[in-house]
């Protein structure tokens, strides 16, 4: 049971960057994308290069989750949840201290949770 529900939380979590991977490598200077991100037009088209870079690097963290959350061997699996989860919340703590607190609430606490129940669970 516990396993099972921390699997999916974890896959959650990998989800979610899936989402932040598409909107900041497909969506970045489209309306979609602006709005997730505040941006004007101009400034979209400028970074759009960064973005991309930024959302390759969310797909890597949501491949580690889904790796984490599908491996089968358990001792192995909960060793790359931990692993992955921890890079989620300090990415999502430098984050929101860095470019904004929303980052704190979207990435790192939801991460943080998932984090303490893969550890006491």
């Amino acid at each position: 049971m516990a396993s099972t529900l921390t699997k999916s939380l974890t896959l959650l979590i990998s989800a979610q960057h899936i989402y932040i991977l598409t909107l900041e490598m497909f969506h970045w200077t489209k309306p979609r994308g602006r709005k997730a991100f505040k941006l004007t037009a101009e400034y979209a088209e400028q970074t759009k290069v960064l973005a991309a870079n930024q959302g390759l690097y969310n797909g890597f963290l949501a491949a580690g989750l889904a790796w984490g959350a599908l491996h089968p061997v358990a001792e192995f699996a909960q060793q790359l949840r931990v692993f992955f989860l921890g890079c989620v919340v300090v990415a999502g703590t430098y984050g929101g201290a860095t470019v904004g607190r929303k980052i704190l609430f979207i990435q790192g606490l939801p991460a943080a949770a998932v984090l303490g129940l893969v550890l006491c669970l």
